[in-house]
């Protein structure tokens, strides 16, 4: 079961990604995208749309390098297993908030300004209420890391 779950299952799913995004992008190109209210009032967009971006795109290189990176390779350059776990709690925690400060700012701006919340539609809040419901599970998995690595 350990095999299938951390070894085929993580394939089946960036699979189904892959194929189900190339599939919708040739079908319904234009449903790819949240409705533009940056015309409707700018000053929360600016620093929520910032914080959000350079925060979530740091936490997915972040993932990306540090679970396919071989242990050969960080060893080889003299980093321990700990010592890139700490790496990745501190590193994560401080890109993981500054994407959770944005989020919330965007948020907030799309449900409390009667007309850009009027210019929504429910995928756009989904999906905004998705995103900050997972990013706090993983903020919530640092807490409990390290304890577990200080306790070491």
């Amino acid at each position: 079961m350990n095999d299938f779950v951390f070894g085929i299952y993580p394939y089946i799913c960036l699979a189904v990604f892959l194929l189900g995004s190339l599939v919708r992008f040739d079908r319904a190109q234009y449903t790819w995208k949240a409705d533009s209210s940056q015309f409707l009032r700018r000053g929360q967009l600016r620093w929520g749309s910032n914080l959000f971006h350079v925060g979530i795109l740091a936490l997915f290189f972040g993932h990306l390098f540090g679970l396919l990176t071989p242990k050969a390779l960080y060893e080889a350059v003299g980093l321990s297993s700990a010592a890139k776990q700490m790496l990745a709690i501190g590193a994560g925690g401080v890109f993981g908030t500054m994407c959770l400060a944005g989020l919330v700012l965007l948020v907030h701006r799309r449900l409390a300004e009667p007309r850009i919340r009027a210019t929504s539609s429910r995928m756009d809040i989904f999906i905004l209420l998705w995103i900050l419901a997972t990013l706090l599970l993983g903020l919530a998995s640092i807490v409990g890391r390290s304890a577990t690595a200080t306790a070491r």
